[in-house]
């Protein structure tokens, strides 16, 4: 069966999955496309085989050529857009984060427990990527006993001049806040954040950034949080436990030893580290709601943790010292497969 998709928002994002759906390894074709820049839908429309312009995301999501909906656009626009796919029946693939507010994620929530089924998913896809499940698989099955400490680093050669000190949680640290809770199988109890001192090459920005996390379990992690670094993007974890340690290795795909030094490459930015994680994610969930399976990949449940523990992070950036982290009780639907 070919899975007729819609996408909303085709902006960077938007496009780097249209280019995954359409023809890609899975059975799915884009049929719709909506985006606040008309011009830029067509654009993009024009390049696609059955590809329509819808005026608007809500005429996308009732169209009947519509049998899912991936949403890519602009945060403070994915709740409505999720819970017009919530009322329609639609599974909806939503990129993070699920909502930008706390009350905004608790709305789907609530709407999909009502409906008594899941139809979201939110893009983490970090839970796609082969390294990060070897990474999980090594834990999962004892090879270093049980975790005491983690350590992240999540490092960008760059970011655009509209990115602001917020964003380094709401944007960038929210993975690894995500990524923790699938790796360790245990809900974030606390967060600390720290501020170094300021790099020269951050601007007004304050960068770095260290966010301690203290999960429930005991385990503590540091994660850096560096988005100025200019050598390229590093994703980097090392899980340090009662017998061993396991890390993720140097993604570089060489090493090249000439002159007295040894060096690799570094990825330049998340499409190429990511890319082989993005092409599993997709195909994943293009198999599974085809095949009519309700999504198996971060529920929206994941996605209200997420914005949980991040508001909690700000916090914590803006007025200082530990924060601890309160969930609401979490809706039956999602017990059994999304258990962090």
């Amino acid at each position: 069966m070919t899975l007729d998709v819609g996408v909303i928002g085709v902006g960077m994002i938007g496009q780097e999955h249209i280019r995954r759906l359409d023809g890609g390894a899975g059975g799915s074709r884009v049929v719709a496309v909506a985006d606040a820049d008309a011009g830029r839908a067509t654009t993009v429309a024009d390049g696609l085989p059955a590809a329509k312009v819808l005026p608007s995301g809500e005429e996308l999501v009732a169209s009947d050529a519509v049998d899912a909906v991936v949403v890519t656009s602009w945060g403070p626009t994915h709740e409505p857009y999720v819970l017009a796919c919530i009322a329609a029946g639609k599974p909806v693939f939503c990129e993070k984060p699920l909502a930008t507010t706390e009350e905004a994620c608790r709305n789907i929530v609530d709407a999909e427990a009502a409906a008594g089924r899941r139809l979201v998913q939110v893009g983490f896809n970090r839970r796609y990527d082969p390294a990060h499940r070897a990474l999980k698989q090594a834990v999962d099955g004892g090879a270093i006993g049980a975790p005491l400490l983690v350590h992240c680093a999540h490092r960008n050669a760059s970011v655009p001049a509209h990115y602001t000190r917020d964003m380094s949680i709401a944007d960038t640290a929210i993975h690894e806040i995500d990524e923790l809770r699938w790796l360790l199988g245990q809900e974030i109890a606390a967060v600390q954040v720290l501020a170094p001192r300021r790099s020269s090459r951050g601007g007004e920005l304050q960068d770095p950034l260290l966010v301690l996390f203290e999960m429930a379990d005991g385990v503590l992690v540091d994660v850096e949080v560096s988005v100025n670094v200019h050598y390229g993007y590093e994703i980097r974890c090392e899980i340090s436990g009662e017998t061993g340690t396991v890390e993720l290795a140097d993604p570089a795909p060489v090493t090249i030893r000439r002159e007295g030094t040894v060096a690799g490459l570094v990825p330049g930015d998340w499409r190429e580290r990511f890319a082989l994680s993005y092409d599993i994610e997709l195909r994943e969930w293009v198999d599974t709601v085809a095949a009519g399976r309700p999504p198996q990949g971060p529920s929206a449940w994941d996605g209200l943790v997420a914005q949980v523990v991040a508001d909690a992070a700000l916090q914590s950036l803006h007025s200082g010292g530990r924060v601890a982290i309160e969930l609401p009780p979490r809706p039956g639907l999602y017990a059994p497969a999304t258990a962090p």
